[in-house]
């Protein structure tokens, strides 16, 4: 028999060894496969920490001769169920351990789903920005109000909007401007010796924008038309739409039209940094015989962040608007009611935003009132589905008429290509590799199918954030590395990963409710008293009080029922807590109820 023993025991331990081996082979491989991709001259590389298979938190790295260079670093939009935090973002840590290999940050354009959290990553990286002059006044007001200051040509570098060339050895970077529903937004054509790819960023052909040049279709042509352009990094957030773009001017004429016939006053809302829109929301009102003007904040003291009333001095500042194109609400409050035109934040219900206080009745200098007509200029971003709904429905209750895009045709126009103008780009663009970002699932598919049939892509890399592509002239394109991804919360000042054991806690409590034991125990493990019961989303409407009196009745059993060395361990006390908990609540609530439970030890 010991025998036998022995030998089982040699047995498993060499099973161990032989896993153990394999695993530090395969460990040695893959470290060897990496090795010589980074000693690979003909290949660039791609991959994105954020950005594909959803909207937001764009941030992607390109990789040549182990060098990265990052395009973007932007906020998400926060999920309802990690149950707190400010704002969401990406985590970080594997290309922190290679931060001294990263040559810069090029951004596209300025919405805070591409430049939102710089202030938060940048500090980790300290390397050049390089942007426009419209995202650069966006950055530097943002970092100032969290007191960081950035050095002009060393951290912050503004390149022409026009176009410009980048030096960021190994990489050569190339901008051209495109249209958005930002101001200067830019794509890149990112070179090195092993190729050229084509980085959209977030575009559209909106050639009826009347603050800028429209895109700039012959350079477009000219790289789209290159053999050698390995890939293309495509936007496809709008690529299910059908109909043929809405353009700012028809914006403009659907605004002129409803403020003609409004009774009262018009507010509109839409997004802050949309300059385009609200020179056509001015343009529009003076036609109507209305005044333009925006509600500015309520508190006049200066505030860390950039909002309404700096992106109307910016739109100045750079010739996109005229002084007396947009008034501040304090300047024309005294005008008749059908002489105002009123354009201000909170299109997706953002819970400071002007129009959610509004609602609220919260802002103390401006009420709204049944004769006003309210435009909301904007989609609804998803995940603020909730918040929007509510907007629309308290203003419906106050008796103010509202214009959607869902009862209103030319009420917005995207900033993002349908099927009409991605199909008229890839008439233009024909890389060897299609590789969708920005955008879910089924768009990504739909623009990388559109890449194939219009572009004559050969091949479509629909790929996972973290996963890396390998890219080289005439070959075919393959995952050569997959990282694990994910986010990061920054709640107050404590970044927490979406793995945080808190927010756990805090979702499972959200679901299941919790119990709050105290056991009053002395040296040995005794009960020395009643065990106090409380409890969040189990019990509070027992006004009987029957379920709490029960829980105590069956910890005492169960704490008694302990041998001696086994109340002795907390951690056994805690666990005849918890069976005794769980033996009244899921008889009481059912089988499946999962409290999440915390005991606590006042010794006597």
């Amino acid at each position: 028999m010991v025998k036998i023993l022995e030998r089982k025991h040699a047995d498993k331990k060499q099973s161990a060894q032989k896993k153990s081996d394999i695993k530090r082979v395969k460990k040695e491989k893959t470290a060897e496969i990496q090795k010589n991709e980074e000693n690979n001259s003909d290949k660039m590389y791609f991959m994105a920490l954020g950005g594909l298979e959803h909207i937001g938190q764009n941030m992607y790295l390109y990789k040549y001769n182990g060098k990265y260079l990052i395009v973007d670093c932007g906020m998400g939009f926060l999920e309802e169920e990690i149950g707190a935090g400010d704002v969401q973002y990406c985590d970080t840590s594997w290309l922190e351990k290679r931060k001294k290999d990263v040559v810069g940050f090029v951004i596209t354009h300025g919405h805070e789903d591409h430049i939102g959290a710089l202030k938060y990553i940048w500090p980790k990286f300290r390397k050049p920005i390089y942007c426009t002059r419209f995202p650069a006044e966006i950055i530097r007001e943002t970092f100032h109000g969290i007191e960081i200051d950035l050095a002009e040509g060393r951290d912050l570098i503004v390149f022409d909007h026009n176009g410009a060339t980048l030096d960021l050895a190994p990489f050569t970077v190339e901008t051209f401007h495109v249209t958005h529903s930002v101001p200067e937004a830019q794509m890149l054509i990112i070179k090195t010796p092993a190729g050229k790819i084509l980085h959209t960023g977030d575009w559209t052909f909106n050639d009826d924008n009347p603050v800028e040049n429209p895109t700039d279709f012959a350079r477009l042509t000219e790289i789209g038309s290159d053999p050698k352009l390995l890939a293309c990094m495509c936007d496809s957030t709008s690529a299910q739409r059908q109909e043929k773009q809405t353009t700012e001017v028809q914006v403009r004429e659907t605004f002129t039209e409803l403020m003609k016939n409004a009774p009262g006053r018009v507010i509109v809302t839409g997004y802050s940094r949309s300059i385009a829109r609200m020179k056509m929301f001015a343009q529009a009102a003076r036609a109507a015989g209305r005044v333009a003007a925006i509600k500015e904040r309520s508190n006049p003291n200066p505030v860390p962040y950039v909002g309404l009333p700096e992106f109307r001095e910016m739109g100045i500042e750079f010739g996109y608007l005229n002084k007396d194109d947009v008034y501040l609400h304090s300047e024309i409050k005294d005008l008749p009611a059908e002489k105002q035109a009123i354009f201000l934040t909170g299109s997706q219900g953002e819970q400071f935003a002007m129009l959610t206080r509004l609602c609220r009745g919260h802002v103390k200098e401006m009420k709204l009132m049944p004769t006003d007509t309210v435009l909301f200029s904007s989609i609804i971003i998803p995940g603020r589905e909730q918040d929007v709904s509510y907007l629309y429905n308290k203003l419906a209750r106050m008796g103010i008429k509202t214009h959607t895009i869902f009862d209103t045709d030319h009420l917005h126009a995207s900033g993002h290509a349908g099927r009409p103008e991605l199909e008229r780009f890839y008439d233009l663009v024909h890389p060897q590799v299609s590789v969708p970002m920005h955008g879910d699932y089924i768009n990504e598919m739909l623009n990388g199918k559109m890449a194939m049939e219009r572009g004559g892509a050969k091949y479509m890399m629909v790929v996972h954030n973290g996963e890396m592509i390998a890219l080289g002239d005439g070959a075919e394109p393959y995952i050569c590395e997959t990282i694990e991804t994910g986010f990061v919360v920054m709640e107050g000042e404590t970044e927490r990963s979406a793995n945080d054991q808190v927010y756990k806690n805090r979702k499972k409590i959200a679901t299941n409710g919790a119990v709050f034991v105290t056991l009053p125990v002395d040296k040995r493990g005794f009960l020395k008293g009643v065990p106090e019961v409380s409890s969040a989303g189990i019990f509070e409407t027992d006004d009987t009080g029957f379920m709490k009196r029960q829980i105590q009745i069956e910890i005492a059993r169960a704490v008694d029922g302990l041998s001696k060395s086994e109340r002795k361990d907390r951690d056994n006390l805690i666990r005849a807590v918890q069976t005794a908990s769980n033996k009244v609540v899921r008889a009481s609530l059912g089988p499946d109820k999962k409290p999440q439970y915390s005991v606590h030890f006042i010794l006597k």
